[in-house]
Protein backbone atom coordinates (compact mmCIF):
# COMPACT_ATOMS: atom_id res chain seq x y z
CA UNK A 1 0.00 0.00 0.00
CA UNK A 2 1.88 3.50 -0.98
CA UNK A 3 2.27 6.09 1.77
CA UNK A 4 -0.46 8.74 -0.32
CA UNK A 5 -3.25 5.71 0.97
CA UNK A 6 -1.86 5.12 4.83
CA UNK A 7 -1.77 8.84 4.96
CA UNK A 8 -5.15 9.38 3.83
CA UNK A 9 -7.08 6.58 5.12
CA UNK A 10 -5.14 7.15 8.85
CA UNK A 11 -8.04 10.20 8.88
CA UNK A 12 -11.00 8.44 8.37
CA UNK A 13 -13.16 7.44 11.17
CA UNK A 14 -13.98 4.22 11.73
CA UNK A 15 -16.84 2.59 10.10
CA UNK A 16 -20.26 1.92 12.02
CA UNK A 17 -22.80 -0.83 11.27
CA UNK A 18 -21.85 -4.17 9.85
CA UNK A 19 -18.26 -4.46 8.07
CA UNK A 20 -18.04 -5.34 4.48
CA UNK A 21 -14.62 -6.69 5.21
CA UNK A 22 -12.70 -3.63 3.33
CA UNK A 23 -9.45 -4.03 4.36
CA UNK A 24 -8.68 -0.18 4.36
CA UNK A 25 -11.96 0.58 6.48
CA UNK A 26 -12.21 -3.03 8.57
CA UNK A 27 -9.20 -4.01 8.80
CA UNK A 28 -7.67 -7.60 7.34
CA UNK A 29 -9.54 -10.24 9.78
CA UNK A 30 -10.61 -12.90 7.50
CA UNK A 31 -15.10 -12.76 7.28
CA UNK A 32 -15.41 -16.20 5.50
CA UNK A 33 -13.46 -19.31 4.57
CA UNK A 34 -12.52 -18.24 1.44
CA UNK A 35 -10.64 -15.33 2.79
CA UNK A 36 -9.30 -17.72 5.49
CA UNK A 37 -7.59 -19.74 3.39
CA UNK A 38 -6.10 -17.20 1.37
CA UNK A 39 -4.85 -15.47 4.75
CA UNK A 40 -3.37 -18.87 6.08
CA UNK A 41 -0.81 -19.30 2.71
CA UNK A 42 -0.46 -16.93 -0.49
CA UNK A 43 -2.24 -18.95 -3.32
CA UNK A 44 1.39 -18.46 -5.53
CA UNK A 45 3.02 -20.83 -2.71
CA UNK A 46 1.16 -23.70 -3.85
CA UNK A 47 3.37 -23.92 -7.15
CA UNK A 48 5.99 -25.74 -4.91
CA UNK A 49 3.95 -28.18 -3.26
CA UNK A 50 2.71 -28.82 -7.00
CA UNK A 51 6.09 -30.17 -8.59
CA UNK A 52 7.82 -31.36 -5.45
CA UNK A 53 4.73 -33.04 -3.95
CA UNK A 54 1.05 -33.61 -5.39
CA UNK A 55 2.60 -34.39 -8.91
CA UNK A 56 4.64 -37.38 -6.91
CA UNK A 57 2.52 -38.94 -4.59
CA UNK A 58 -0.61 -37.82 -6.99
CA UNK A 59 -4.13 -36.73 -7.08
CA UNK A 60 -5.68 -38.19 -3.62
CA UNK A 61 -2.23 -36.30 -1.85
CA UNK A 62 -4.40 -32.81 -2.46
CA UNK A 63 -5.66 -31.25 0.55
CA UNK A 64 -9.04 -29.35 0.01
CA UNK A 65 -7.98 -25.88 0.36
CA UNK A 66 -5.17 -26.60 -2.11
CA UNK A 67 -7.11 -28.34 -4.29
CA UNK A 68 -10.67 -25.94 -4.69
CA UNK A 69 -8.81 -22.68 -3.94
CA UNK A 70 -4.87 -22.26 -4.27
CA UNK A 71 -4.50 -24.05 -7.61
CA UNK A 72 -6.19 -21.44 -9.47
CA UNK A 73 -3.76 -19.27 -8.84
CA UNK A 74 -1.77 -21.16 -11.22
CA UNK A 75 -4.51 -21.75 -13.63
CA UNK A 76 -5.85 -25.51 -12.77
CA UNK A 77 -9.34 -26.15 -11.77
CA UNK A 78 -10.58 -29.38 -11.69
CA UNK A 79 -13.01 -30.43 -14.10
CA UNK A 80 -16.48 -32.01 -14.41
CA UNK A 81 -16.89 -36.13 -13.94
CA UNK A 82 -18.47 -36.99 -17.02
CA UNK A 83 -22.09 -38.80 -16.95
CA UNK A 84 -23.36 -36.32 -14.52
CA UNK A 85 -26.58 -34.21 -15.81
CA UNK A 86 -26.86 -31.45 -15.13
CA UNK A 87 -30.18 -31.46 -13.11
CA UNK A 88 -27.66 -32.68 -10.25
CA UNK A 89 -25.20 -29.67 -10.72
CA UNK A 90 -27.04 -27.34 -7.35
CA UNK A 91 -26.86 -30.86 -5.72
CA UNK A 92 -23.66 -32.27 -5.66
CA UNK A 93 -20.87 -31.03 -3.36
CA UNK A 94 -17.55 -29.74 -5.41
CA UNK A 95 -15.76 -33.33 -4.46
CA UNK A 96 -18.86 -35.03 -6.13
CA UNK A 97 -18.81 -33.21 -9.11
CA UNK A 98 -15.22 -33.30 -10.05
CA UNK A 99 -12.77 -35.88 -11.53
CA UNK A 100 -9.27 -36.10 -10.86
CA UNK A 101 -8.67 -33.80 -14.12
CA UNK A 102 -8.05 -30.64 -14.30
CA UNK A 103 -8.75 -27.38 -16.59
CA UNK A 104 -5.56 -25.54 -17.62
CA UNK A 105 -5.20 -22.00 -18.44
CA UNK A 106 -2.68 -20.59 -20.32
CA UNK A 107 -2.61 -16.97 -20.92
CA UNK A 108 -0.97 -14.63 -23.39
CA UNK A 109 -1.70 -11.37 -22.31
CA UNK A 110 -2.22 -9.85 -25.69
CA UNK A 111 1.12 -11.22 -27.00
CA UNK A 112 1.86 -12.53 -30.58
CA UNK A 113 2.36 -16.34 -30.29
CA UNK A 114 5.62 -17.54 -32.56
CA UNK A 115 5.53 -20.86 -35.05
CA UNK A 116 7.40 -22.17 -32.16
CA UNK A 117 4.89 -21.47 -29.38
CA UNK A 118 2.12 -22.87 -31.16
CA UNK A 119 3.94 -25.87 -31.77
CA UNK A 120 4.58 -25.88 -27.83
CA UNK A 121 0.88 -25.43 -26.65
CA UNK A 122 0.05 -28.27 -29.87
CA UNK A 123 2.43 -30.36 -28.36
CA UNK A 124 0.98 -29.71 -25.05
CA UNK A 125 -2.23 -30.51 -25.81
CA UNK A 126 -1.20 -33.94 -27.84
CA UNK A 127 0.80 -35.14 -25.16
CA UNK A 128 -0.98 -34.68 -21.80
CA UNK A 129 -4.10 -33.09 -22.72
CA UNK A 130 -6.35 -35.63 -24.86
CA UNK A 131 -5.92 -32.89 -27.90
CA UNK A 132 -8.19 -30.56 -26.42
CA UNK A 133 -7.46 -27.22 -26.53
CA UNK A 134 -10.26 -24.09 -26.63
CA UNK A 135 -9.81 -20.62 -27.07
CA UNK A 136 -11.93 -18.90 -24.58
CA UNK A 137 -13.16 -14.81 -25.20
CA UNK A 138 -10.28 -14.05 -22.21
CA UNK A 139 -7.76 -15.09 -25.43
CA UNK A 140 -6.60 -17.52 -23.27
CA UNK A 141 -5.81 -21.35 -24.27
CA UNK A 142 -7.46 -23.83 -22.16
CA UNK A 143 -6.77 -27.61 -21.97
CA UNK A 144 -8.77 -30.53 -20.42
CA UNK A 145 -7.87 -33.84 -18.79
CA UNK A 146 -4.28 -32.58 -17.38
CA UNK A 147 -3.03 -35.27 -14.76
CA UNK A 148 -1.49 -33.58 -11.70
CA UNK A 149 1.45 -35.68 -12.63
CA UNK A 150 1.93 -33.63 -15.69
CA UNK A 151 1.45 -30.68 -14.54
CA UNK A 152 5.36 -29.77 -13.86
CA UNK A 153 6.46 -30.60 -17.25
CA UNK A 154 3.39 -28.80 -18.89
CA UNK A 155 4.84 -26.06 -17.21
CA UNK A 156 8.43 -26.27 -18.23
CA UNK A 157 7.52 -26.57 -21.63
CA UNK A 158 5.70 -23.17 -21.65
CA UNK A 159 8.05 -21.36 -19.52
CA UNK A 160 10.68 -22.64 -21.92
CA UNK A 161 8.72 -20.82 -24.66
CA UNK A 162 7.79 -17.59 -22.93
CA UNK A 163 4.46 -18.85 -21.51
CA UNK A 164 2.59 -19.30 -18.29
CA UNK A 165 -0.30 -20.10 -15.78
CA UNK A 166 0.51 -17.76 -12.96
CA UNK A 167 -2.52 -16.24 -11.78
CA UNK A 168 -4.56 -17.17 -14.78
CA UNK A 169 -7.25 -18.39 -12.29
CA UNK A 170 -8.36 -17.15 -8.96
CA UNK A 171 -8.33 -13.74 -6.99
CA UNK A 172 -5.92 -12.24 -9.14
CA UNK A 173 -5.00 -9.78 -12.07
CA UNK A 174 -6.23 -12.53 -14.56
CA UNK A 175 -5.28 -12.61 -18.44
CA UNK A 176 -5.19 -9.38 -19.81
CA UNK A 177 -7.02 -8.87 -22.97
CA UNK A 178 -5.00 -6.97 -25.76
CA UNK A 179 -5.67 -5.75 -29.23
CA UNK A 180 -5.26 -8.52 -31.35
CA UNK A 181 -3.83 -6.15 -34.08
CA UNK A 182 -1.40 -4.33 -31.77
CA UNK A 183 1.63 -2.07 -33.23
CA UNK A 184 0.16 -3.15 -36.70
CA UNK A 185 -2.88 -1.51 -37.79
CA UNK A 186 -2.89 0.62 -40.07
CA UNK A 187 -5.90 2.80 -38.39
CA UNK A 188 -4.36 2.24 -35.05
CA UNK A 189 -4.51 4.82 -32.62
CA UNK A 190 -2.02 3.82 -29.79
CA UNK A 191 0.20 0.58 -29.32
CA UNK A 192 -0.93 -0.84 -25.93
CA UNK A 193 1.75 -3.29 -26.08
CA UNK A 194 4.30 -1.92 -24.10
CA UNK A 195 1.39 -1.08 -21.25
CA UNK A 196 1.16 -4.36 -21.12
CA UNK A 197 4.29 -5.82 -21.24
CA UNK A 198 5.16 -3.03 -18.66
CA UNK A 199 2.45 -4.33 -16.10
CA UNK A 200 2.82 -7.82 -16.51
CA UNK A 201 6.67 -7.77 -16.14
CA UNK A 202 5.93 -5.46 -12.87
CA UNK A 203 2.94 -7.14 -11.18
CA UNK A 204 2.30 -10.07 -12.47
CA UNK A 205 2.86 -12.79 -9.49
CA UNK A 206 3.67 -9.83 -7.31
CA UNK A 207 2.50 -10.74 -3.58
CA UNK A 208 0.95 -7.91 -3.38
CA UNK A 209 -1.65 -8.45 -5.42
CA UNK A 210 -2.45 -12.05 -5.33
CA UNK A 211 -4.79 -11.53 -2.44
CA UNK A 212 -7.43 -10.14 -4.48
CA UNK A 213 -11.36 -9.76 -2.82
CA UNK A 214 -11.99 -11.74 -6.14
CA UNK A 215 -11.16 -11.78 -9.86
CA UNK A 216 -9.71 -8.78 -12.12
CA UNK A 217 -9.89 -8.38 -14.94
CA UNK A 218 -7.96 -5.99 -17.30
CA UNK A 219 -8.01 -4.44 -21.36
CA UNK A 220 -6.56 -2.14 -23.23
CA UNK A 221 -6.72 -1.09 -26.79
CA UNK A 222 -5.66 1.65 -29.50
CA UNK A 223 -7.21 0.15 -32.09
CA UNK A 224 -10.42 2.40 -33.20
CA UNK A 225 -12.51 -1.10 -33.68
CA UNK A 226 -12.51 -1.16 -29.41
CA UNK A 227 -11.81 -4.88 -30.02
CA UNK A 228 -11.34 -5.84 -26.30
CA UNK A 229 -14.71 -5.44 -25.11
CA UNK A 230 -14.07 -2.70 -22.62
CA UNK A 231 -17.07 -1.70 -21.28
CA UNK A 232 -17.38 -5.86 -19.20
CA UNK A 233 -13.64 -5.51 -17.54
CA UNK A 234 -12.37 -4.14 -14.60
CA UNK A 235 -10.44 -2.11 -15.96
CA UNK A 236 -9.83 -0.43 -19.20
CA UNK A 237 -7.56 1.61 -21.16
CA UNK A 238 -9.26 2.59 -24.48
CA UNK A 239 -7.39 4.51 -27.30
CA UNK A 240 -8.01 8.07 -28.10
CA UNK A 241 -6.02 11.49 -28.98
CA UNK A 242 -6.05 14.41 -26.69
CA UNK A 243 -6.42 17.62 -28.52
CA UNK A 244 -3.09 18.72 -26.76
CA UNK A 245 -1.79 15.97 -25.03
CA UNK A 246 -1.90 13.40 -28.19
CA UNK A 247 -2.45 9.71 -28.40
CA UNK A 248 -2.58 8.06 -25.32
CA UNK A 249 -5.62 6.52 -23.00
CA UNK A 250 -9.47 6.40 -21.95
CA UNK A 251 -9.86 4.85 -18.96
CA UNK A 252 -13.21 2.69 -17.95
CA UNK A 253 -13.42 1.14 -14.62
CA UNK A 254 -16.49 -1.53 -12.99
CA UNK A 255 -17.46 -3.65 -15.77
CA UNK A 256 -18.74 -7.29 -15.38
CA UNK A 257 -21.75 -9.39 -16.65
CA UNK A 258 -22.31 -12.70 -14.07
CA UNK A 259 -25.73 -12.79 -12.52
CA UNK A 260 -25.72 -8.93 -11.74
CA UNK A 261 -24.46 -7.39 -14.56
CA UNK A 262 -22.73 -3.63 -15.24
CA UNK A 263 -21.29 -2.07 -17.33
CA UNK A 264 -18.01 -0.05 -16.61
CA UNK A 265 -18.13 3.63 -16.86
CA UNK A 266 -15.62 6.46 -17.81
CA UNK A 267 -13.78 8.53 -15.31
CA UNK A 268 -13.00 11.02 -17.59
CA UNK A 269 -9.65 10.85 -17.32
CA UNK A 270 -6.48 11.06 -20.27
CA UNK A 271 -4.15 8.21 -19.00
CA UNK A 272 -0.66 8.86 -20.87
CA UNK A 273 1.27 5.97 -22.01
CA UNK A 274 3.64 6.76 -19.28
CA UNK A 275 0.98 7.02 -16.79
CA UNK A 276 -0.58 4.09 -17.78
CA UNK A 277 1.20 1.71 -15.85
CA UNK A 278 0.71 3.51 -12.20
CA UNK A 279 -3.01 4.21 -13.69
CA UNK A 280 -3.13 0.43 -13.37
CA UNK A 281 -1.51 -0.28 -10.30
CA UNK A 282 -3.65 2.62 -8.39
CA UNK A 283 -6.92 0.55 -9.84
CA UNK A 284 -6.31 -2.26 -8.90
CA UNK A 285 -4.99 -1.43 -5.44
CA UNK A 286 -8.18 0.55 -4.58
CA UNK A 287 -10.09 -3.07 -5.40
CA UNK A 288 -7.74 -4.69 -3.25
CA UNK A 289 -7.78 -1.96 -0.16
CA UNK A 290 -11.59 -1.32 -0.39
CA UNK A 291 -13.28 -4.09 -2.42
CA UNK A 292 -15.59 -6.17 -0.34
CA UNK A 293 -14.75 -9.34 0.83
CA UNK A 294 -17.45 -10.49 3.67
CA UNK A 295 -19.17 -11.87 0.54
CA UNK A 296 -18.18 -13.47 -2.23
CA UNK A 297 -20.89 -12.15 -4.74
CA UNK A 298 -20.68 -8.88 -3.45
CA UNK A 299 -16.84 -8.87 -4.87
CA UNK A 300 -16.31 -7.37 -7.38
CA UNK A 301 -15.13 -4.05 -8.08
CA UNK A 302 -18.66 -2.77 -9.93
CA UNK A 303 -20.30 -3.11 -6.32
CA UNK A 304 -17.67 -0.57 -5.23
CA UNK A 305 -18.09 1.42 -8.13
CA UNK A 306 -22.16 1.36 -8.13
CA UNK A 307 -21.96 3.00 -4.35
CA UNK A 308 -18.84 5.19 -4.93
CA UNK A 309 -19.70 6.44 -8.52
CA UNK A 310 -17.01 7.32 -10.78
CA UNK A 311 -16.36 11.05 -9.49
CA UNK A 312 -15.41 9.34 -6.25
CA UNK A 313 -13.46 6.57 -7.64
CA UNK A 314 -11.32 9.32 -9.52
CA UNK A 315 -10.90 11.54 -6.42
CA UNK A 316 -9.75 8.05 -4.51
CA UNK A 317 -7.31 7.45 -7.27
CA UNK A 318 -5.50 10.54 -7.95
CA UNK A 319 -5.14 11.41 -4.24
CA UNK A 320 -4.57 8.25 -2.35
CA UNK A 321 -3.00 5.98 -4.91
CA UNK A 322 -1.05 8.17 -7.81
CA UNK A 323 -0.80 11.43 -5.44
CA UNK A 324 -1.05 13.97 -8.71
CA UNK A 325 -4.48 14.66 -10.66
CA UNK A 326 -4.96 13.62 -14.27
CA UNK A 327 -6.06 15.60 -16.52
CA UNK A 328 -9.70 15.55 -18.28
CA UNK A 329 -10.00 13.39 -21.33
CA UNK A 330 -12.00 12.62 -24.39
CA UNK A 331 -13.99 9.65 -24.98
CA UNK A 332 -13.48 7.21 -27.24
CA UNK A 333 -15.45 7.56 -31.01
CA UNK A 334 -17.90 4.93 -31.88
CA UNK A 335 -16.47 1.24 -33.12
CA UNK A 336 -15.47 1.69 -36.60
CA UNK A 337 -15.72 -1.69 -37.84
CA UNK A 338 -16.39 -5.35 -36.19
CA UNK A 339 -13.61 -5.99 -33.48
CA UNK A 340 -13.51 -9.31 -34.44
CA UNK A 341 -11.37 -8.73 -37.48
CA UNK A 342 -11.97 -11.86 -39.43
CA UNK A 343 -10.69 -11.73 -43.07
CA UNK A 344 -7.82 -10.44 -45.09
CA UNK A 345 -6.89 -7.04 -43.95
CA UNK A 346 -3.31 -4.80 -45.01
CA UNK A 347 -0.85 -3.38 -42.41
CA UNK A 348 1.00 -0.48 -42.32
CA UNK A 349 3.61 -2.22 -43.16
CA UNK A 350 2.47 -3.54 -46.49
CA UNK A 351 2.14 -6.76 -45.02
CA UNK A 352 -1.66 -8.59 -44.52
CA UNK A 353 -3.30 -9.71 -41.23
CA UNK A 354 -5.46 -12.76 -41.31
CA UNK A 355 -8.60 -13.13 -39.08
CA UNK A 356 -9.87 -17.07 -38.75
CA UNK A 357 -13.15 -18.71 -36.95
CA UNK A 358 -13.12 -22.03 -35.55
CA UNK A 359 -16.29 -23.02 -33.85
CA UNK A 360 -17.02 -21.78 -30.75
CA UNK A 361 -13.14 -21.70 -30.02
CA UNK A 362 -12.80 -25.24 -30.28
CA UNK A 363 -9.37 -26.47 -31.52
CA UNK A 364 -6.96 -29.24 -31.02
CA UNK A 365 -3.57 -29.90 -30.35
CA UNK A 366 -2.67 -31.18 -33.74
CA UNK A 367 -4.61 -28.05 -35.42
CA UNK A 368 -2.01 -25.57 -33.09
CA UNK A 369 0.61 -27.41 -34.41
CA UNK A 370 0.03 -27.67 -37.91
CA UNK A 371 -1.31 -23.66 -37.56
CA UNK A 372 2.64 -22.89 -36.28
CA UNK A 373 3.88 -24.92 -38.96
CA UNK A 374 1.88 -23.05 -41.29
CA UNK A 375 2.69 -19.58 -40.41
CA UNK A 376 6.12 -20.39 -40.38
CA UNK A 377 6.20 -22.03 -44.32
CA UNK A 378 4.18 -18.18 -45.43
CA UNK A 379 6.45 -16.02 -43.91
CA UNK A 380 4.25 -14.93 -41.22
CA UNK A 381 4.93 -13.42 -37.23
CA UNK A 382 2.89 -15.35 -35.58
CA UNK A 383 -0.50 -15.64 -33.93
CA UNK A 384 -2.90 -13.42 -31.84
CA UNK A 385 -6.16 -14.65 -29.97
CA UNK A 386 -9.27 -12.41 -29.90
CA UNK A 387 -11.82 -11.45 -27.25
CA UNK A 388 -14.66 -13.47 -29.81
CA UNK A 389 -12.84 -16.45 -29.75
CA UNK A 390 -11.43 -15.83 -32.96
CA UNK A 391 -7.24 -16.18 -34.03
CA UNK A 392 -5.57 -13.20 -36.50
CA UNK A 393 -2.50 -14.50 -38.07
CA UNK A 394 0.10 -11.18 -38.61
CA UNK A 395 2.59 -10.52 -41.05
CA UNK A 396 1.76 -12.32 -43.68
CA UNK A 397 3.75 -11.52 -46.66
CA UNK A 398 1.40 -10.40 -49.62
CA UNK A 399 2.49 -13.85 -51.86
CA UNK A 400 1.58 -15.78 -48.94
CA UNK A 401 -1.64 -14.77 -48.25
CA UNK A 402 -3.42 -17.07 -50.63
CA UNK A 403 -1.37 -20.08 -49.21
CA UNK A 404 -2.48 -19.21 -45.62
CA UNK A 405 -5.70 -19.02 -46.14
CA UNK A 406 -6.27 -22.36 -47.89
CA UNK A 407 -4.23 -23.76 -45.60
CA UNK A 408 -6.49 -22.70 -42.78
CA UNK A 409 -9.56 -23.92 -44.45
CA UNK A 410 -7.49 -27.20 -44.49
CA UNK A 411 -7.52 -27.08 -40.89
CA UNK A 412 -11.21 -26.18 -39.99
CA UNK A 413 -10.68 -22.75 -39.64
CA UNK A 414 -11.78 -20.02 -42.03
CA UNK A 415 -11.42 -16.51 -43.14
CA UNK A 416 -14.85 -16.56 -44.45
CA UNK A 417 -17.26 -17.95 -42.22
CA UNK A 418 -20.72 -17.94 -42.34
CA UNK A 419 -22.38 -15.51 -40.33
CA UNK A 420 -23.67 -17.40 -37.76
CA UNK A 421 -20.46 -18.92 -37.58
CA UNK A 422 -18.40 -15.69 -37.54
CA UNK A 423 -21.07 -14.69 -34.50
CA UNK A 424 -21.24 -17.44 -32.15
CA UNK A 425 -19.38 -18.16 -29.10
CA UNK A 426 -19.97 -20.71 -26.43
CA UNK A 427 -18.65 -21.05 -22.91
CA UNK A 428 -17.09 -24.57 -21.58
CA UNK A 429 -20.57 -25.97 -21.15
CA UNK A 430 -21.20 -29.19 -19.02
CA UNK A 431 -18.44 -31.24 -20.82
CA UNK A 432 -16.29 -30.21 -18.50
CA UNK A 433 -17.18 -27.50 -15.95
CA UNK A 434 -18.88 -28.07 -12.60
CA UNK A 435 -20.71 -25.30 -12.88
CA UNK A 436 -22.64 -26.04 -15.71
CA UNK A 437 -26.20 -27.48 -16.62
CA UNK A 438 -26.54 -28.20 -20.10
CA UNK A 439 -24.08 -28.85 -23.08
CA UNK A 440 -22.85 -25.38 -25.15
CA UNK A 441 -20.12 -26.46 -27.46
CA UNK A 442 -21.64 -29.07 -29.22
CA UNK A 443 -25.29 -27.92 -29.34
CA UNK A 444 -23.87 -24.32 -30.19
CA UNK A 445 -21.95 -26.09 -33.31
CA UNK A 446 -25.03 -28.06 -34.46
CA UNK A 447 -27.06 -25.35 -34.36
CA UNK A 448 -24.67 -23.25 -36.35
CA UNK A 449 -24.52 -25.89 -38.72
CA UNK A 450 -28.66 -26.29 -38.97
CA UNK A 451 -28.39 -21.94 -39.84
CA UNK A 452 -25.92 -22.55 -42.39
CA UNK A 453 -27.81 -24.87 -44.43
CA UNK A 454 -31.75 -23.17 -43.54
CA UNK A 455 -30.18 -19.64 -44.06
CA UNK A 456 -28.32 -20.47 -47.11
CA UNK A 457 -30.40 -17.33 -49.02
CA UNK A 458 -30.62 -14.97 -46.93
CA UNK A 459 -28.53 -11.91 -46.55
CA UNK A 460 -27.60 -10.59 -43.49
CA UNK A 461 -26.22 -7.08 -43.71
CA UNK A 462 -26.00 -6.68 -40.08
CA UNK A 463 -24.48 -9.49 -37.66
CA UNK A 464 -26.47 -11.42 -35.26
CA UNK A 465 -24.39 -12.54 -32.27
CA UNK A 466 -25.60 -15.67 -30.41
CA UNK A 467 -23.93 -16.91 -27.30
CA UNK A 468 -24.40 -19.87 -25.50
CA UNK A 469 -23.87 -20.13 -22.23
CA UNK A 470 -23.92 -23.57 -19.65
CA UNK A 471 -25.04 -21.62 -16.46
CA UNK A 472 -26.21 -18.38 -14.99
CA UNK A 473 -22.57 -16.97 -14.61
CA UNK A 474 -22.13 -15.62 -18.69
CA UNK A 475 -18.84 -16.55 -19.57
CA UNK A 476 -19.92 -16.74 -22.73
CA UNK A 477 -21.11 -12.84 -22.18
CA UNK A 478 -24.62 -13.45 -22.90
CA UNK A 479 -26.36 -10.18 -21.28
CA UNK A 480 -24.36 -8.38 -24.33
CA UNK A 481 -25.40 -10.50 -27.31
CA UNK A 482 -28.33 -10.29 -29.66
CA UNK A 483 -29.27 -13.35 -28.64
CA UNK A 484 -27.79 -14.56 -25.53
CA UNK A 485 -28.73 -17.81 -23.94
CA UNK A 486 -28.65 -18.85 -20.12
CA UNK A 487 -28.32 -22.49 -19.79
CA UNK A 488 -31.16 -24.27 -17.44
CA UNK A 489 -33.14 -27.18 -16.94
CA UNK A 490 -37.11 -27.02 -17.95
CA UNK A 491 -39.38 -28.60 -19.04
CA UNK A 492 -40.75 -30.25 -22.44
CA UNK A 493 -44.21 -31.41 -23.50
CA UNK A 494 -44.27 -34.57 -21.79
CA UNK A 495 -43.60 -32.97 -18.44
CA UNK A 496 -40.05 -34.51 -18.30
CA UNK A 497 -36.92 -32.64 -16.83
CA UNK A 498 -34.62 -31.45 -20.34
CA UNK A 499 -31.75 -29.44 -20.92
CA UNK A 500 -32.89 -25.58 -22.28
CA UNK A 501 -32.23 -22.19 -22.27
CA UNK A 502 -33.57 -18.85 -21.11
CA UNK A 503 -33.24 -16.22 -23.90
CA UNK A 504 -31.57 -12.21 -23.46
CA UNK A 505 -32.56 -10.49 -26.19
CA UNK A 506 -30.56 -7.44 -28.01
CA UNK A 507 -27.23 -6.49 -25.87
CA UNK A 508 -24.24 -5.79 -28.03
CA UNK A 509 -20.98 -3.68 -27.10
CA UNK A 510 -19.54 -1.05 -29.13
CA UNK A 511 -17.12 -3.42 -30.39
CA UNK A 512 -19.79 -5.41 -32.24
CA UNK A 513 -20.49 -1.92 -34.65
CA UNK A 514 -23.76 -1.38 -32.08
CA UNK A 515 -24.45 2.33 -31.78
CA UNK A 516 -24.62 2.36 -27.60
CA UNK A 517 -23.26 -0.65 -25.58
CA UNK A 518 -26.33 -2.24 -23.57
CA UNK A 519 -28.21 -5.13 -21.92
CA UNK A 520 -30.07 -7.59 -23.43
CA UNK A 521 -33.90 -7.68 -22.21
CA UNK A 522 -35.54 -10.90 -21.21
CA UNK A 523 -39.35 -12.15 -21.76
CA UNK A 524 -41.00 -13.48 -19.29
CA UNK A 525 -41.40 -17.23 -19.78
CA UNK A 526 -39.50 -17.48 -22.68
CA UNK A 527 -37.09 -20.62 -22.38
CA UNK A 528 -36.21 -22.57 -25.38
CA UNK A 529 -35.35 -26.30 -25.59
CA UNK A 530 -32.01 -27.18 -26.45
CA UNK A 531 -33.17 -29.24 -29.24
CA UNK A 532 -35.44 -26.56 -30.61
CA UNK A 533 -32.69 -24.14 -30.81
CA UNK A 534 -32.37 -24.03 -34.24
CA UNK A 535 -35.92 -23.48 -34.77
CA UNK A 536 -36.09 -20.62 -32.52
CA UNK A 537 -32.96 -18.66 -33.79
CA UNK A 538 -34.48 -19.00 -37.52
CA UNK A 539 -37.78 -18.07 -36.50
CA UNK A 540 -36.21 -15.09 -34.37
CA UNK A 541 -34.06 -14.29 -37.45
CA UNK A 542 -36.90 -14.49 -40.16
CA UNK A 543 -38.72 -12.13 -38.43
CA UNK A 544 -36.29 -9.49 -37.61
CA UNK A 545 -35.65 -9.32 -41.40
CA UNK A 546 -39.07 -9.02 -42.19
CA UNK A 547 -39.65 -6.24 -39.33
CA UNK A 548 -37.06 -4.11 -39.12
CA UNK A 549 -37.52 -0.44 -40.12
CA UNK A 550 -34.58 0.64 -42.87
CA UNK A 551 -31.36 -0.35 -41.62
CA UNK A 552 -32.13 -0.78 -37.80
CA UNK A 553 -29.76 -3.38 -35.92
CA UNK A 554 -31.27 -6.50 -34.50
CA UNK A 555 -30.65 -4.89 -30.58
CA UNK A 556 -32.62 -2.10 -31.67
CA UNK A 557 -35.78 -4.38 -32.87
CA UNK A 558 -35.13 -6.46 -30.09
CA UNK A 559 -35.82 -3.34 -27.63
CA UNK A 560 -38.54 -1.90 -29.46
CA UNK A 561 -41.28 -4.60 -30.52
CA UNK A 562 -43.26 -6.57 -28.16
CA UNK A 563 -43.08 -9.18 -25.85
CA UNK A 564 -45.30 -11.82 -28.30
CA UNK A 565 -42.94 -10.70 -31.51
CA UNK A 566 -39.84 -12.49 -29.77
CA UNK A 567 -40.78 -15.85 -28.85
Amino acid sequence: MTSVASGSRALRPPRTGRSHGQWAVDGQEPLNPNEAFKAEDNGLNVRERIEQTYAVEGFDSIPGDDLHGRFRWWGLYTQRKPGIDGGRTAQLEPHELEDKFFMLRVRTDGQVLSPAQLRALGGISTDFARESADISDRQNVQYHWIAIESVPEVWRRLEAVGLQTTEACGDTPRGFLGSPVAGVAADEIIDPTPVIREITSRWLGDTELSNLPRKFKTAITGHPSLDVVHEINDISLVGVVHPELGPGFDLWVGGALSTAPRLAERLGVFVSEADAPDVWHGVISIFRDYGYRRMRTKARLKFLLAEWGPEKFRHVLETEYLGRALPDGPAPAPARGPGDHVGVHPQKDGRFYVGAAPVVGRISGTILTRLGDLVERVGGDGVRLTAHQKLVILGVPQDGVDELVAGIEELGLTATPSPFRRSTMACTGIEYCKLAIVDTKDTATAVIAELEERLAGIELDTPISLHVNGCPNSCARIQTADIGLKGLITTDDAGANVPGFQVHLGGGLASTERDEAGLGRTVRGLRVLATDLADYVERITRRFLEQRVDSESFATWAHRVDDEELT
